[in-house]
């Protein structure tokens, strides 16, 4: 295959990716909630800030008891977002500007009030009988195993037409399907189709680990790490999650993706870093970019970024492609961990490292987690799970796209409140400053696409000493250096070799030649220099 054929079919490779939960991005008829309409009014806004593909949470019918994770329509529009005209208009005019769209897939669970499960609950005999997990009761006539939600309590949920019960990893609203049947598995095969038939350029899959669960219904182990961890938490959960029957499961999602030459399966996967490199595959091939959050989940130091980088990528097979994610809809904003100034120096690391970046909106503008009253509350988790940190709401408060009171998302009242304007993030006040953290995202993704070694090239650790992470990007003809202070105090970075100055994130110095042997590092400061040859 030559070079300009595999840069078009694993264009993923090469991408920067945006992820949007759609309600909270750009609302356009005032009811409070992000949709389609409003998102197609801010596609100038992607392409000046230069991302190559975004990534929508769902936005399929939906009781959305769980950010429209509880799906009752999988080849539809919500009315709440629009519609299937619009969706089409949106994906022609992110085509247009050299945008790919990425859907969320979920085929774990339905919500309760899908067709589906209507009819698999309705009886035994039912044509959908065996759609989802259902088991007898106990001896005792109450659930039939340990199993828990993640959400809190039993798994598993009475259905009195049936006299059965029905397991549910998530909200109780959310019955599991049944991937051992294969016509659950030719359901969601339909579905792909649908989509990619209107031109989707890929699939993100959702919670892609628990797709199978123990054929024997056996109990889960007690954890021994539970104290003060969640109730959830309490056992450990070798029966229900990571079972190798799943590998099956992402292998035939493949498939069928694969029949659409050119489109990307990434997908949410989880376990300690040493269990990554399986959602690659082996003799068949499972996800493209299964999503690596270990970032995310690193000690903000210099030694530490060491260690789990080289983990990382000795964890994943010769032939797979890294991916470093820094947010999402169910992640901690980062910038609320390692504050502003750490943030602009996890902006260079992102885009930078060998693989694919992948960030949350609002990531760019440094965004911190939103204060959320206990009275508008909305995730599932805060409310059923209390007083663990567990609530996602602050990540997934609206967009604040200037410093007025509901920050140019929405005429009405938004669904989630913001943050005070005074002083708080927001896109047009750093569009107008030119040293922001949006001027250096967008910054990056230039450099990045204007040198290949950045996108594509091999990566060489440097030994991390005295705060500072260091690596080179090498290609056959170039090689650039990144060193990246992860201290507030400025420190010297010993080095050999000549180069100039291509980026600081601190965006006042630019081309300058930096001399052999050492550069000083101001406080919160990251270069990228390209080097001379030698």
């Amino acid at each position: 295959m030559s070079v300009e054929s595999r840069d078009e079919a694993a264009w993923w490779e090469s991408a920067v990716i945006y992820e949007i939960a759609l309600i909270s991005f750009q609302d356009s008829n005032g009811d409070g909630k992000g949709d389609l309409a409003g998102l197609l009014s801010r596609i100038d806004y992607l392409k000046w800030l230069g991302v190559d593909a975004v990534w929508l949470t769902p936005i399929h019918k939906s009781p959305f008891r769980d950010l429209g994770y509880d799906i009752s329509d999988y080849c539809s529009i919500d009315p709440a977002f629009g519609s299937l005209e619009e969706f089409d208009r949106l994906l022609e005019a992110l085509h247009g500007a050299g945008i790919r769209l990425i859907l969320d897939l979920v085929p774990n669970h339905t919500a309760h009030d899908h067709a589906w499960f209507v009819e698999s609950a309705s009886s035994r005999n039912s044509a959908k009988a065996d759609w989802y997990i259902w088991a007898e009761p106990a001896e005792n006539g109450g659930p039939p195993n340990n199993w828990l939600s993640r959400f809190g309590g039993s798994g598993w949920e009475w259905c009195e037409a049936r006299r059965q019960y029905y397991y549910h990893s998530f909200l109780v609203e959310q019955p599991d399907l049944n991937w051992r049947n294969p016509q659950v598995r030719a359901a969601i095969a339909e579905t792909m189709r649908f989509w990619l038939d209107h031109g989707v350029d890929g699939f993100r899959v959702d919670a892609s680990a628990v797709l199978i669960k123990d054929r024997l219904l056996r109990d889960n182990p007690p954890n021994p790490e539970a104290e003060g961890k969640p109730p959830p938490q309490r056992n450990t959960t070798v029966f229900t999650d990571d079972r190798p029957e799943t590998m099956d499961c992402i292998e035939f999602i493949r498939e069928v993706i694969d029949g659409y030459p050119g489109r990307m399966l990434c997908g949410e996967v989880q376990g300690k870093t040493d269990r990554i490199g399986h959602f690659y595959g082996n003799d068949r091939p499972r996800l493209h970019l299964p999503l690596n959050f270990a970032l995310l989940d690193s000690k903000w130091d210099a030694l530490s970024l060491q260690a789990t980088i080289d983990a990382y990528l000795n964890a994943i097979p010769d032939d797979g492609w890294p991916v470093w994610v820094i947010g999402g809809h169910d992640k901690q904003r980062v910038a609320s961990k390692i504050g502003e100034a750490q943030m602009r120096v996890l902006a260079m690391l992102l885009m930078t490292l060998r693989g694919t970046p992948f960030f949350f909106m609002g990531d760019e503008i440094g965004r911190k987690r939103v204060p959320i009253p206990p009275g508008r509350v909305h995730d599932p988790f805060e409310k059923l799970v209390p007083g663990y940190g567990l609530c996602r709401d602050p990540e997934r408060a609206p967009m604040r796209w200037d410093d007025s009171p509901d920050g140019g998302f929405t005429t009405g009242r938004p669904w989630l409140p913001l943050e005070s304007p005074d002083g708080a993030a927001n896109v047009a006040g750093q569009q107008r400053d030119k040293r922001s953290i949006l001027a250096l995202f967008r910054a990056l993704m230039a450099l990045r696409r204007e040198h290949i070694g950045l996108q594509r090239g091999e990566y060489e650790p440097l030994r991390s000493q005295n705060d500072v992470l260091a690596y080179k990007r090498l290609d056959d003809r170039n090689e650039i250096l990144v060193a990246l202070n992860i201290a507030a105090e400025p420190r010297k970075f010993h080095w050999q070799g000549r180069g100039r100055l291509l980026m600081s994130t601190h965006l006042d110095r630019q081309a300058e030649p930096v001399p052999d042997a050492s550069i000083l590092l101001r406080g919160n400061e990251g270069v990228i220099i390209a080097l001379e040859p030698r």
